[in-house]
Order: C-alpha cells, then sequence, then structure tokens
C-alpha cells in the first residue's frame, strides 16, 4: 500500500498564535516547526508499521517548506512548495495508487471557536459554506481524497476538527491534541502527542478501508469574504454570482469543478 499524508500546522500540539506558524518569526516558529516534523515523523512510522510500503507526504502549510526531510524515514517521498494546481494541499494525490489518507496539524473551520487560529485557506473570508455546511480545509480536502476513491483513515489536530471528522467517517481514527479555550489553546504534551499519533496512523492503516468518503452528488459553495471589494473582484469566476455584496456563489456536480472555484476565489491573489 501507498499513503498519502497532508501535513498542516495549525493543528499542531501547543500552538497558540499566529507568530509560531510563520518563518519571518523564527524565535517562536522554529519550535512547533520541530513538532510539525516529529508528528509527521510519527504518523510515517505508524504508518510503515502497519504494513505500508511507501508514503507520499506533502508539506501543506504556508510557504510549503516547513519539515525537515532529513527526520523522516526512508520510505517517504516529500512534495514541498506549492505546485500551482487546483488540488492544493493534496498536490500529487492524482499522480498515483493510494491506500489511505491521512491528515496531521489540521485545524477547525473559519469562524469556529475550537482553535484561536481557525480558518479556511486564508484570513480573507469570515466562512465558507459547502451545502450548507462551515467547510475546514479538512472536509474540502476530505472530498478530494473521495474524489479519487482515497479512503480518510487518520486525523490529528484539534478536538473540535477531530469530533467533526469521526460524524463524517466513523471509522477513521482520530488524534486530539489540542483544546481551543477562547484565544489559549490547552495541549497534550507534545511527546504524548507524538506517541498517539503514531500508534493511531498505525491502528487507521490497517482500517483503512472502512474509511470510505461519502462524496455529496451536487455541490453549493457561499464564500462570505470579510471585505465587499474582495467579494466583488472574485464573484467574476466564471459561474459565480455575487449576493449580498459579500457573499460569492457557485454551485457543480462536478468536485474538481468546485476545486478550480476555490483555486482562484480563495487564494491571495
Amino acid at each position: 500500500m501507498q499513503v498519502y499524508l497532508s501535513a498542516d500546522i495549525e493543528g499542531t500540539c501547543g500552538i497558540a498564535d499566529w507568530s509560531e506558524t510563520e518563518r519571518s518569526t523564527p524565535q517562536d516558529y522554529r519550535p512547533f516547526q520541530a513538532q510539525m516534523t516529529r508528528e509527521v515523523c510519527a504518523a510515517c512510522q505508524g504508518t510503515l508499521a502497519a504494513g505500508a510500503e511507501g508514503i507520499l507526504l506533502k508539506d501543506a502549510h504556508d510557504s510549503a517548506r516547513n519539515i525537515d526531510p532529513t527526520q523522516l524515514p526512508a520510505q517517504t517521498r516529500i512534495l514541498r512548495g506549492w505546485t500551482g494546481d487546483p488540488l492544493s494541499m493534496m498536490a500529487g494525490l492524482d499522480a498515483g495508487h493510494f491506500g489511505a489518507v491521512l491528515f496531521t496539524g489540521y485545524h477547525a473551520w473559519a469562524a469556529c471557536p475550537g482553535n484561536p487560529l481557525s480558518h479556511t485557506m486564508n484570513l480573507g473570508n469570515e466562512h465558507v459554506l459547502l451545502n450548507g455546511v462551515r467547510a475546514s480545509e479538512f472536509l474540502i480536502n476530505a472530498y478530494t481524497a473521495g474524489y479519487y476513491g482515497v479512503p480518510v483513515a487518520f486525523l490529528s489536530g484539534d478536538e473540535a476538527l477531530c469530533a467533526f471528522a469521526q460524524e463524517l467517517i466513523p471509522e477513521m481514527v482520530t488524534v486530539p491534541v489540542n483544546r481551543g479555550i477562547g484565544g489559549g489553546v490547552l495541549s497534550l504534551h507534545p511527546d504524548v502527542a507524538v506517541e498517539r499519533i503514531r500508534a493511531g496512523a498505525e491502528e487507521a492503516v490497517r482500517r483503512a478501508s472502512r474509511c470510505a468518503v461519502p462524496l455529496p452528488d451536487h455541490f453549493d459553495s457561499r464564500i462570505r469574504f470579510r471585505e465587499h471589494k474582495r467579494a466583488y473582484s472574485k464573484s467574476f469566476y466564471p459561474g459565480a454570482r455575487l449576493e449580498d455584496g459579500k457573499d460569492v456563489c457557485f454551485s457543480t456536480g462536478d468536485w474538481y469543478e468546485m476545486l478550480r472555484f476555490y483555486h482562484f476565489v480563495l487564494s491571495d491573489g
């Protein structure tokens, strides 16, 4: 089995401030860059212990140059930087045959109080609705896995997101490492988080066949932008419509077309 792993940082154990996610503030960032790497490495080790032959790892935060490749098992290939295609945080998933998708360091959706750093793709929107549900990056990327027929077996991150994921795919394994409390975070000890992630990833790969993604037949999305002028600009995407001054809406029966919409409308440009 080949396994695909997408790694973010805002759901990494203990992280509580934007400065801890950004390369431009190295004193705050480096400890959590190291913890992100440790959690990814633990997931890879668990995956291999379950019998996986190889792993494709997508560094999926900010510059996409966060994880230290020298710490990873030799069976791991890492995709660093941004390819620029609509798969975004799932780039490369369409280029192979994978038996499972795993997520580490993922965070709650925009406007969710479960993480002080909650957001969906960027900070320019108040929330992203997808079929009436406030969408996280996890939900978007899980649907991408489902689009390619790959089960989603594992997630680590904040407690709120893990609870949502467990409802979406009851058989998947989740490891909550943080609980948001207002602007603060109550977290596990970093070593405990690493061990639980390693064990959880091993269990997840063994039960991956039971973790199919329930992909809807049709998709309706409404993005509520913080600024009306940005909504106006993004509403010119083909097929999109502007409502209520700040909402950009799009509907399709093809998930890849929704990804294409998100690629252009949720980009920071």
